[in-house]
């Protein structure tokens, strides 16, 4: 209970920044591991990036199924390009099946196959066409508010703080974004509009989490140069701490009802519409949350230490340190010796304690003039 409420009130003594080298090479294995995935699974992209046709089959009955739509499919000569994905629910429940483009002909001699083996009526099937033009567009517009949010981004930090707070936010920022691309990669979920704008949402909330943090460092290293009791990086480590439970709060309130929505809504009920925008934010999040206080500060505090006014701080705080300690065991020392000299001089003087009377003596009297 102690230790909770030490982490409720902001009072752990954890070392961040004395341990950042084990952060830096755990953030290094996973960003490996993402960009690995890049080479090697590449990305899943939906039919909005990369053209095609799509068909939506009515499924509110059990007869229908993903399994039995796929088999449909295929006998028709015309493979989907993905498993058949599962929307909805009840009487709105579909199929939704992605092919390659087709031509109208094409499309409508597939879907009056289709309506044929599954026993639907052909109307109820709808189709539609997209060109890959329109996802190259996206992916485009996308890009280009990337780079203007962290320009935006950038600016407001080195106004804000300092650039070399900013050089860290941005550093944590594109380190979410390829954790999160890097888990998109490897689970093969479809990259989707959505895809894009869960990422440009985890970007605010990262964000969010770093500048909190930033404010406390800077709020601790307030005049510190002035002084020699403390240096930047345990400024810095003092700041994480204190915002510690906050940052741990916040993760949480924003991670649960994303968990519902990735692992009871996509997961359990099936809706499958919302599993890209669900996943991409759950890992925004929590790696957002993680960058923001085992990155974002020990990149500050490494840029911050190189400059030599915060350097000749450091060995102001160490040499004051070894004053006082050096005095502490002197006065220490002193006090022992003083202690033992002055019980020494009372024995010489021979202001101790009387000698005790010998057993069975007997006592003097005094003698008569």
């Amino acid at each position: 209970m102690s230790r909770f409420t030490a982490l409720y009130r902001g009072e752990t003594r954890i070392n961040f920044i004395g341990s950042r080298k084990r952060w830096y090479a755990a953030s290094a294995v996973l960003v490996l591991i993402c960009v690995l995935s890049f080479v090697i699974r590449g990305f899943n992209y939906g039919v909005e990036f990369k053209g095609g046709t799509t068909f939506k089959i009515p499924a509110s009955g059990n007869s229908i199924t993903a399994d039995s739509v796929d088999k449909a499919f295929g006998a028709a000569g015309t493979a989907p390009q993905n498993a058949p994905q599962v929307v909805g629910s009840g009487s709105s429940r579909q199929i939704v099946v992605n092919t390659a483009t087709l031509t109208p002909q094409a499309a409508q001699n597939l879907q009056n196959s289709v309506a044929k083996t599954l026993h639907v009526n052909t109307t109820s099937i709808s189709l539609d066409s997209i060109g890959g033009q329109w996802g190259h567009d996206t992916t485009i517009k996308a890009l280009e508010g990337l780079i203007i949010f962290l320009i935006a981004v950038s600016v407001y930090i080195g106004l804000r703080f300092q650039w070399r707070m900013a050089i860290g936010g941005i550093l944590a920022l594109l380190h979410d974004l390829l954790i999160a691309a890097g888990v998109y990669s490897i689970v093969g979920f479809e990259v989707t509009p959505s895809t894009i704008v869960g990422l440009l949402t985890i970007l605010g909330f990262s964000l969010y989490d770093t500048v909190v943090v930033y404010d406390k460092v800077a709020e601790n290293a307030k005049d510190i140069l002035a002084g020699s009791r403390t240096t930047f990086s345990e400024a810095a480590n003092t700041a994480v701490n204190q915002t510690l439970m906050r940052s741990i709060n916040t993760s949480l309130i924003a991670l649960l009802p994303v968990a519902g929505l990735l692992f009871v809504g996509a997961g359990i009920l099936g809706v499958g519409t919302i599993k890209d925008l669900a996943l991409i934010l759950f890992v925004g999040l929590a790696s957002g949350a993680y960058s923001s206080l085992f990155l974002a500060t020990p990149i500050v505090v490494d840029l911050t230490e190189r400059d030599p006014r915060y350097k000749a701080l450091a060995k102001r705080v160490a040499a004051k340190r070894s004053s006082e300690k050096k005095r502490l065991a002197d006065a220490e020392t002193a006090g022992v010796t003083a202690g033992v000299g002055a019980g020494g001089a009372a024995l010489r003087r021979g202001s101790g304690p009387a000698p005790a009377p010998k057993v069975g003596a007997r006592p003097q009297r005094p003698k008569r003039k």
